[in-house]
This record gives C-alpha cells, sequence and structure tokens, in this order.
C-alpha cells in the first residue's frame, strides 16, 4: 500500500483534483446501481395492482399502494390516479410534467460522472505538461546530463497521464451505461403510465354509458 500512495505522490499536485474525482465518480457508480435495479424503480406491487384495476373503486387502494412505495414509477402512477377525474389531455399534462422531475432524480449524479469522464484525461494531460515544463528547467539549469533530476520531471507526466485517463475511461463506460439503463427505465415507466391513462378512459367511457 505504501508503494502505491508513493507512486500517486510522484504525481505532484493534479493528483489531488485527480483522486477527488475518483472518490465521487466511485460513489455515483455505486449509488446508481444501488438505485437503478429495475426492481426498485418498477416495483412488482405497483405492477400488479395496476394490471388488476377493473374500475374507480379500485383507484383508493392503488394510490394506497403507490404511496407505500417512493419512487418515480409509484409517484407518476399515484398522480396519474389522483387526477383520474381531468379530462384526458390535463391527465397527460400532468402526468409529463411529474415525469420531466421523476427523470431528473433518475439522473441525478450522471452529469458528475460525465464531467468526471470529461476532465480526467485533461487533468492528466496538465500534470504532463507541468512535468514536462519541470524536466525543462532542470536543462536549463544544469544541462541534460542529470539523469535522476529529469526522471522527476518525467515520471510525473507519465503518472498524471496514467491516472487521468484510468480515471476517465471507466467513468465513460459508466456514465453511459447508467444513462442507457436509466433511459429503458424511464421508458418502462411511460408504458405503464400511458396503458394507465388508457385503462382510466376506458373506465370513465364506460361509467357514462
Amino acid at each position: 500500500m505504501k508503494n502505491v500512495w508513493d507512486f500517486l505522490a510522484k504525481g505532484g499536485i493534479c493528483m489531488i483534483p485527480l483522486f477527488l474525482c475518483s472518490v465521487a465518480s466511485l460513489a455515483i457508480v455505486i449509488e446508481k446501481f444501488i438505485s437503478l435495479q429495475r426492481r426498485k424503480i418498477i416495483v412488482p406491487e405497483v405492477v400488479s395492482v395496476l394490471e388488476n384495476i377493473k374500475g374507480t373503486n379500485d383507484f383508493p387502494l392503488a394510490v394506497s399502494i403507490c404511496k407505500k412505495h417512493h419512487g418515480p414509477f409509484a409517484n407518476i402512477i399515484r398522480i396519474t390516479l389522483e387526477n383520474h377525474n381531468l379530462p384526458r389531455e390535463e391527465i397527460k399534462e400532468t402526468l409529463l410534467d411529474q415525469g420531466r422531475q421523476e427523470v431528473h432524480q433518475l439522473e441525478k449524479g450522471l452529469g458528475v460522472l460525465e464531467t468526471v469522464a470529461g476532465i480526467g484525461p485533461l487533468l492528466g494531460l496538465l500534470g504532463t505538461v507541468l512535468g514536462i515544463l519541470k524536466v525543462f528547467k532542470v536543462i536549463s539549469v544544469m544541462g541534460v546530463g542529470q539523469a535522476t533530476s529529469l526522471a522527476a520531471g518525467i515520471s510525473e507526466a507519465l503518472i498524471t497521464t496514467i491516472a487521468g485517463l484510468f480515471i476517465g475511461i471507466p467513468a465513460l463506460v459508466a456514465y453511459n451505461y447508467f444513462t442507457s439503463r436509466a433511459d429503458a427505465l424511464v421508458l418502462e415507466i411511460e408504458k405503464y403510465s400511458n396503458r394507465l391513462v388508457n385503462k382510466i378512459g376506458i373506465i370513465a367511457s364506460e361509467a357514462g354509458k
């Protein structure tokens, strides 16, 4: 472990923001692995109660089930059920407004992950430039014969480049993966919510006969 820290310390000042970026990205990756599990978003109990709705008498039970489960899917279904008396277009508008808020919650933290993916290699490049600058300063003062002094600057340049890529590449992969997963969940939520809106319309038309 000590050798690892010694190796990182040779990277210079740029290793501090790179370390912070790695911590932030790791925390977001762990959180998203937990929060974006399909079972946590598309709650089976809510799906089950949706499929068993036959009339307006089933709405209160469905709302109570949704209130027991916090999350974008349950919230959208609850809002839809609570506004079932509104005209179809108004229900859709309410659903759209709530959907924007819930999608924002699903994608929370992904912007940070995208930023880390972008600035990680750039910080590594900055460290590389600073390391090369040290090499040139050594050359200007001592000449090219000081191999040990030159090696320190070259080492700093290489270490920051490696660290920047090592942080940025996984962050980019994770960002694309979680964005894709969030989009898939949003589409599934839309499927169930549209199905509910259609069911409400059918129930309303049958009640009006």
